[in-house]
């Protein structure tokens, strides 16, 4: 499912026309992506919690050159699942 068929499916469900429905998905991904950058955590029960984890540096290597590389420390955004969707997605 992409962007747009998502929009519709929510519009569907709710009610709200589509250009509303596109607004309040953007304002949702908007306010998740300030509080990931501001290293908060977003919790919704029932559904799961987008946070940030610190992913240390570490060594890898060129796949081409075979040749040893340090692949810098970075910050993850990562999505953990709530029960009830696991519970819905395995039924």
């Amino acid at each position: 499912m992409n962007k747009a068929e998502l929009i519709t499916k929510m519009a569907e469900k709710s009610g709200l026309t589509k250009k509303d429905t596109e607004t309040a998905l953007r304002g949702f991904i908007e306010s998740v992506t300030e509080a990931l950058e501001n290293k908060e955590k977003v919790q919704l029960v029932g559904f799961g919690t987008f946070e940030t984890r610190e992913r240390a540096a570490r060594e890898g290597r060129n796949p081409r050159t075979k040749e040893a590389i340090i692949i810098p420390a970075s910050i993850a955004p990562v999505f953990k699942p709530g029960k009830e969707l696991k519970e819905k997605v395995n039924k």
